[in-house]
């Protein structure tokens, strides 16, 4: 009877591996992005002895093929199998690290919530992560298009075209991070900032995944977009992103 509780509790699924945490002397508990399942927080049992079969496809930035057991806190790890080794790539490098650091605390923020489907979190986070271990763009601007569009697929798509307020087209000259984007004169704030109009064609850029435009772009505008970037992140968030502060900006 127990074995059959068991194996009707067990599921199957893909997942990236946001940040772990030391359990015990050999386990870790593991918080992870699943593809079907929401996040999920789990045990490994074993996984810090030399002799785990699994450990190092359970170390944050790996994508796994993941088998699990629900349990009444924490889910249990039972058969993990490698599907995205982007962990040692990024980990070598120190700027990749923060970066991909910042992505995963940000998935893990905006996936927090109890039984929230996270596939469209899990797919744009997966393939920022490939990305960013094979170096196919500067880290900063990777980081940036993430953050920018993972808030979309949350729900707070910024608008760096038309009025975020009101509608009126644009092109605008000040951004407004509570109000959505860039605005007009009319809906524009006091002591908005006025972007130059090179970095709202990036920032725009980074949101539709214009990489010919974000790859030919100057570093003093990167520069401007990433703090654009940073202040619309928290403001939606409603909190402040730790591992943004160590990210290393040229």
């Amino acid at each position: 009877m127990a074995q059959h509780s068991f194996a009707s509790r067990a599921y199957r699924d893909d997942a990236v591996v946001l940040r772990t945490h030391k359990l015990g002397e050999a386990d870790r508990i593991i918080t992870l992005l699943t593809k079907h399942h929401g996040q999920v927080r789990a045990v490994a049992k074993g996984v810090r002895r030399t002799s785990s079969r699994f450990g190092a496809r359970l170390e944050p930035f790996m994508v796994a093929d993941l088998q699990l057991v629900s349990g009444k806190t924490l889910d249990i790890v039972t058969q993990a199998v490698a599907k995205g080794a982007y962990g040692g790539n990024i980990a070598a490098d120190y700027g990749r690290y923060t970066v991909a650091a910042a992505m995963t605390e940000t998935a893990e923020k905006l996936t927090d919530v109890d039984g929230e489907a996270g596939t469209a979190q899990y797919n744009l986070l997966v393939g920022a992560l490939a990305s960013l271990s094979r170096d196919e763009h500067a880290a900063g601007l990777i980081l940036d298009s993430y953050l920018l569009r993972a808030l979309a697929t949350g729900g707070w798509a910024p608008s760096f075209t038309d009025c975020a307020r009101c509608g009126m087209p644009g092109p605008h000259s000040a951004f407004s991070a509570p109000l959505g984007g860039m605005v007009c004169s009319g809906c524009r704030p006091p002591g908005s900032p006025a972007p130059a109009a090179e970095t709202v064609v990036l920032l725009a850029a980074l949101l539709t995944g214009d990489w010919t435009t974000a790859d030919g772009s100057l570093p003093l505008h990167r520069k401007e977009a990433a703090g654009l970037v940073a202040a619309y992140l928290q403001w939606h968030l409603e909190r402040v992103l730790k591992s943004l502060k160590h990210v290393e900006r040229s």
